[in-house]
């Protein structure tokens, strides 16, 4: 059954990771079939928000006009598929600012569910780390991982989670699968 609000980590999740950080809208690639899931999510009629981690900001590696160029960018892409995200909740913030939004603490998810009127329970968040899962398990939120971005390693290194949540090979595939 489709719930009626899915929330996205972004890098790794719906474009591509980078260890040294997506820096500029030229560095933000989607996944190949991600742009066409998140269409077939929205024609579904599921809210589709984002929740995301950009210590980037913090660390002075990009600015929030950059950052707001890289989501437009996303935005219009999205709208050759006719779809649209209904949210994004952005942590600006850096690993050693102690904030309450900063995965793997649920402060984003928590902003998106309030912001959408939907208990935890009732969405679903769809991640590629470690720090993805803890922060839906902190508040009884749904968890996916998609071996996409950093699943592959997040998987290699947590093995339970096999026995704790699903796992797709990426977000095209989680979105096959619940449709």
């Amino acid at each position: 059954m489709l719930p009626p609000l899915i929330i996205l980590d972004r890098d790794g999740v719906i474009n591509e990771d980078s260890e040294s950080f997506i820096k500029s809208p030229d560095e933000f690639t989607p996944i190949p079939g991600s742009l066409e899931a998140i269409a077939k999510l929205k024609k579904s009629g599921a809210i589709v928000a984002i929740a995301t981690n950009q210590s980037g900001l913090a660390r002075g590696l990009f600015t929030t006009t950059i950052l707001q160029q890289m989501h437009q960018k996303l935005a219009t892409l999205l709208a050759k598929q006719n779809a649209k995200i209904d949210y994004v909740a952005i942590c600006p913030h850096g690993p050693n600012d102690h904030c309450n939004c900063r995965k793997p603490k649920p402060g984003l998810l928590t902003e998106i569910c309030q912001k959408f009127n939907i208990t935890p329970q009732s969405a679903i968040f769809i991640g590629d780390s470690f720090r993805d899962y803890e922060a839906a398990k902190t508040i009884n939120m749904p968890f996916a991982l998609v071996l996409s971005g950093k699943g592959s390693k997040t998987l290699a290194e947590h093995p339970l989670l096999q026995q704790e949540v699903s796992i797709y090979q990426d977000l095209e595939a989680f979105t096959k699968q619940i449709l």
